[in-house]
C-alpha cells in the first residue's frame, strides 16, 4: 500500500523542494506535456523555473500545492490568486503534473481538490486553467466537472515541436 499526501509548500520547503520539483518537470516534459518547455529540458532550466516559483511562495502570490507518495515529492499545481482589484474572487490554476511513476493513482484528482479548497479558503471561488487539447489533463479537468471555454488553435508547442491547440476552462466553486 502506498501513503498520498498533500500539502501547500512553506517558503522554505519550495526552496528545499526545487531538486525534486525540477526531475518532476523534466519528467512531464519528457513524457510530451505541453506545460512551458521544450525538449532536451536541463536541469539548470528546470531547477530555474522552481526558484522563481520558490519566490512567488515567499512573496505570498502562489500556493504552491504538493503531492507526496511515500514521502517523495511526485506531484505539484499552483494556485495564483489574481492580483487586481476588480477580481479578488478569481485564481488561476497552473502547472499540474505528475511524475509518469505516480500517473494512475488519483494523484492529480488529489491535487485538484486540495487546490480547489485551499481557493475557497482564501476566498477564490472562479478558477480558470488552459490545457492542451486532446491531452489527458483535458479529459480530468473534464471529469473533475470543469467547463470548456474554448479552443485556442496552435496557441503553444509540443515539447518535441509541432504546434498544439489549448482548451481553456474555468470552474466556479460556488455552484
Amino acid at each position: 500500500m502506498t501513503d498520498l499526501t498533500i500539502a501547500i509548500a512553506t517558503p522554505e520547503q519550495a526552496e528545499a523542494l526545487v531538486p525534486a520539483l525540477a526531475e518532476i518537470l523534466i519528467d512531464c516534459v519528457e513524457g510530451e506535456a505541453s506545460i512551458g518547455f521544450m525538449l532536451p529540458l536541463a536541469q539548470e532550466e528546470a531547477e530555474a523555473f522552481w526558484r522563481g516559483v520558490a519566490a512567488r511562495v515567499a512573496e505570498g502570490t502562489v500556493l504552491l500545492h504538493v503531492a507526496y507518495l511515500d514521502g517523495r515529492p511526485v506531484g505539484t499545481v499552483l494556485l495564483s490568486p489574481e492580483s487586481r482589484s476588480n477580481q479578488p474572487h478569481r485564481a488561476d490554476v497552473q502547472k499540474l503534473m505528475v511524475h509518469r511513476r505516480g500517473r494512475n493513482l488519483g494523484i492529480a484528482s488529489g491535487l485538484m481538490a486540495a487546490l480547489e479548497e485551499s481557493a475557497r479558503a482564501s476566498g477564490r471561488i472562479v478558477l480558470c486553467l488552459d490545457t492542451a487539447t486532446g491531452s489527458s489533463a483535458e479529459r480530468l479537468y473534464e471529469g473533475l466537472g470543469w467547463q470548456k471555454a474554448g479552443v485556442i488553435p496552435r496557441y503553444a508547442l509540443w515539447p518535441q515541436g509541432g504546434y498544439c491547440d489549448t482548451t481553456l476552462f474555468w470552474k466556479d466553486l460556488d455552484r
